[in-house]
């Protein structure tokens, strides 16, 4: 069953810039890597299903709610978290939280003792003077904290250190074993491999892959056969290259990583200038 989707959504800002006849869904239960830089699309197009946006043409849904005529509803059933956090900065964490939580009348419900000890934060002090790593932790909490159904995250370990950035890899991985059904845009290529069952590829506003993380590796695998001047000679390099010998010839299997087939998308590192990768 499809939780979330998107049917050739378009929004064209000119220019080039926007999205172009984007579809593509996510099952219940199911974590969906969402790759591609900065300008790709990405925010744009997750900016729709939060209802911030009106699709000039095409639709997406939630739980089969128009996004953008239910939005209030689609947004009550959702974890939310901006690629770009803004929050009331003279508010102190706790404040924050604390409207949070009447906002969503979570009542004793909420989740937010145990991910405030998960990912180390003391909210007491003054959001304007918190840190970038920590204005995300705070996100990440206000996200999680009424235990929601579906989670849209966008660029979620923006600003956290490698041992925050675990603590969430395995926040998501347990949520998705506990059905959540999850849509994450990233540029950490780790953290889509370990918790995406699918990845999606936008480049300029349209989607250029949609598959398993599997059978997208699987597409991307590279044969070479060699023949050496001995069997012998053979023998050693299939040992030392994992490779099948057949007489004086080798064959030796390659698979790229997520990060390699995602630069076969962009060409390569002449797209760097376009947005981190």
């Amino acid at each position: 069953m499809s939780v979330i989707k998107i049917e050739n959504l378009v929004r064209d800002y000119g220019g080039g810039k926007g999205v172009f006849d984007i579809s593509f869904h996510v099952n219940q239960g199911e974590a969906f890597g969402f790759l591609g830089p900065n300008g790709a699309g990405k925010t744009t197009t997750i900016r729709h299903l939060m209802g911030f946006l009106k699709p000039r043409s095409g639709k997406c849904t939630i739980d089969g709610l128009d996004c953008w005529d239910k939005r209030d509803q689609v947004q009550a059933r959702l974890g939310y978290i901006p690629g770009e956090i803004s929050f009331f900065e003279d508010l102190s964490g706790t404040e924050f939280l604390k409207f949070i939580t009447e906002y969503r009348r979570l009542g004793t419900r909420s989740r937010k003792e145990e991910l405030l000890e998960r990912f180390e934060l003391d909210p007491k002090g003054k959001i304007k003077k918190m840190s970038k790593g920590m204005k995300q932790k705070l996100g990440i909490v206000a996200a999680f904290m009424h235990d929601p159904d579906i989670l849209i995250l966008d660029e979620p370990t923006s600003g956290l250190d490698p041992l925050m950035q675990n603590r969430f890899v395995d926040l998501v991985a347990e949520e998705k074993k506990h059905g959540k059904t999850i849509l994450m845009s990233s540029h950490m290529f780790e953290e889509v491999e370990r918790t995406c069952d699918r990845i999606g590829i936008i480049r300029n506003g349209r989607m250029v892959a949609v598959d398993d993380a599997a059978a997208l590796r699987e597409r991307h695998t590279r044969k070479y056969t060699v023949t050496l001047e001995s069997e012998s000679a053979a023998e050693a390099f299939a040992g030392d290259f994992n490779g099948i010998r057949n007489g004086s010839q080798v064959t030796v299997t390659t698979k790229q990583s997520l990060e390699e087939i995602f630069m076969n998308y962009y060409g390569g590192k002449k797209h760097d200038e376009h947005g981190s990768i």
